[in-house]
């Protein structure tokens, strides 16, 4: 058998289910700004294309410009409403789901982990804009990081490193918190193993920083001052890149 790119299976769902109470709870609650109506409306045109695509086969390119100008039409109080529908749907959807199934080259599990982490990512914008403290829980937490990284084979695609080498992503404050990447013949593959103590490239950063860098929310130059890099010099900046 061959082995998956990916890693074993992350399982979302629990996490996920609660991220979207929370964001219920923190959207019933407070007076929205512009940018939260159009961070709502972001999370609400995802989760309406999934249903839309997966549930009912209607699959077609988003816009997601015409959504959020379409979407500025609609009261806070229908946005609510309508995100509060969607969420309960969705859960049908994926308990309906074989998540094991792979779609692409992508397993489903995967494809729910990546759009756990687009929720968590906008929710955490949404509190920041409200002046709340973030939902940076472990339990939150620790998943979307894992979901992240778990991209990292394919990020280093295009990176050179001689067979059978080993990178490292350390995320400080997280059990278990160092993902590897290992140089194969048909490219990189995810490590299981205990993580080197000394990789060919290692990058050493909080989750924090991780998850703004690779979310496009923190620029490289900005994150700098919070990143530890050990090893090759160009494969850590390859890796850096690749973030």
């Amino acid at each position: 058998m061959t082995e998956s790119p990916w890693g074993p299976p992350l399982d979302v769902l629990p996490a996920l289910a609660r991220e979207e109470q929370s964001l219920i709870d923190v959207l019933g609650s407070e007076k929205w700004t512009p940018a939260v109506h159009d961070l709502a409306a972001g999370i609400l045109g995802d989760k309406l294309r999934r249903l839309s695509s997966d549930r009912d086969g209607h699959d077609v390119p988003p816009d997601d410009g015409e959504w959020l100008v379409a979407c500025r039409q609609l009261s806070p109080e229908v946005l609510f409403a309508l995100l509060v529908d969607s969420n309960g749907q969705l859960v049908d959807l994926w308990k309906k789901v074989d998540l094991d199934e792979v779609l692409d080259g992508v397993p489903r599990w995967l494809t729910t982990a990546r759009e756990y982490a687009g929720y968590w990512v906008r929710h955490q914008l949404i509190r920041e804009a409200l002046d709340l403290p973030l939902l940076d829980e472990a339990a939150f937490l620790a998943p979307v990081v894992d979901t992240l990284l778990r991209s990292l084979p394919f990020a280093l695609r295009d990176v050179a490193a001689p067979k059978g080498k080993r990178v490292a992503i350390t995320v400080t404050g997280l059990a278990g918190g160092t993902w590897s990447a290992t140089r194969t013949a048909d490219g990189w593959v995810l490590d299981q193993r205990p993580p080197p103590r000394s990789p060919y490239a290692g990058v050493t950063t909080d989750p924090h920083t991780l998850w703004r860098l690779s979310t496009g929310n923190l620029r490289l130059a900005d994150a700098r001052a919070h990143l530890t890099v050990a090893g090759d010099a160009d494969t850590c900046e390859a890796l850096l890149r690749a973030l």
